[in-house]
């Protein structure tokens, strides 16, 4: 598990830190792990020191292509964690409770994916969440939140196993996403994370919200709702504005066993103009995907935050663009996540 991870140091960030005379930037006072410690001691070293939250950043883009999708997605956490470090450290954001844990290794197998076949690259992808869930496992036994930023949507398999593990039961999820993710078990990739987690026994209830009802398959439709997976769907929710969605997810989370925890899952490419594997112009507003992560995080059953599929390259005006976008909006979504849980 050591060599599959990245641990950062303060070190590992200094040239994107932005300092000032007067002002104390976010990634002045996060927190590291101790080098020396095994992950797993180090993390629990952490909690003990008053950590509450680990960021942990997957860069890979394996899941989409072998999705048959479009590549990008490597570099979301780049462009999340430059924009993150430079927030502000004031009364409205302590970043003494977050642990910058580093990132998962993925290099050689982003190596190996380049001009891969789509049987190789699922090959790769089942490889990432056997890197990833171990890593994940750590997080959560350690009494830790972990707050994910991909990757494509593949990596929501290793997290509810990572999670149902340490709860010793099958648990619970909502996730923001046009799709949902549930198709065939055909091999690994971002659009099948959320049916291997089901007929793995991981996932026991399973709401999509923003579900686009003419981008997915009729046959796609027909297997969600024979495995009873919920929807509220893109066209129920903002089209025919049948009812508000907040009260809907209030409700959806009130029959639930309140013992019984969930995981907060954001695919992206939900929010509208969002450079992402699969660009959307008729999404979501930032604000909402905003409102939607902090009333979860503002439930106590919510164990973690998932952002996938910011693909930065994919942006319209270029890769710099894409970068400046893609970084300010997934800062903007954990620091909703994070006011939440403050909440509480």
């Amino acid at each position: 598990m050591s060599d599959s991870l990245i641990r950062y140091q303060a070190a590992s960030l200094a040239a994107f830190q932005q300092v000032r005379d007067g002002e104390t930037r976010l990634g002045q006072v996060l927190c590291y792990t101790d080098p020396v410690l095994p992950l797993a001691e180090a993390l629990t070293a952490a909690k003990q020191q008053g950590c509450a939250f680990a960021l942990l950043g997957v860069p890979e883009d394996i899941g989409p292509r072998a999705n048959l999708g479009q590549g990008g997605s490597d570099l979301g956490w780049q462009a999340f964690i430059r924009k993150f470090i430079n927030l502000q450290q004031n009364e409205f954001l302590d970043g003494s409770q977050i642990l910058l844990l580093g990132e998962l290794n993925c290099a050689d197998l982003q190596q190996q994916s380049q001009n891969a076949d789509v049987a190789t690259l699922r090959s790769l992808c089942a490889e990432i969440d056997l890197r990833l869930e171990p890593v994940l496992l750590a997080i959560f036994e350690a009494g830790l939140t972990p707050i994910v930023i991909g990757g494509g949507h593949n990596n929501s398999l290793p997290l509810l196993s990572a999670l149902a593990k340490n709860q010793q039961q099958a648990v619970n999820c909502i996730n923001l996403d046009p799709h949902a993710d549930f198709r065939l078990l055909e091999g690994r990739h971002s659009g099948n994370g959320f049916s291997y987690a089901k007929a793995q026994g991981h996932l026991d209830k399973y709401l999509v919200m923003g579900l686009h009802e003419l981008k997915n398959s009729a046959s796609s439709l027909a297997q969600i709702k024979t495995a009873g997976v919920d929807i509220l769907s893109y066209q129920q929710l903002f089209v025919r504005e049948q009812a508000p969605w907040p009260e809907l997810l209030k409700l959806w989370l009130s029959q639930r066993d309140p013992q019984q925890v969930f995981g907060i899952e954001l695919d992206t490419d939900a929010i509208t103009g969002m450079p992402v594997s699969a660009y959307n112009s008729c999404g979501v507003s930032v604000q909402q995907a905003e409102h939607f992560v902090y009333l979860l995080a503002s439930q106590t059953q919510s164990r973690y935050l998932h952002l996938a599929e910011a693909a930065p390259a994919q942006h319209p005006a270029g890769l710099a663009a894409g970068m400046n976008d893609a970084g300010q909006i997934l800062t903007a979504l954990v620091c909703a996540f994070l006011f939440g849980k403050e909440q509480l």
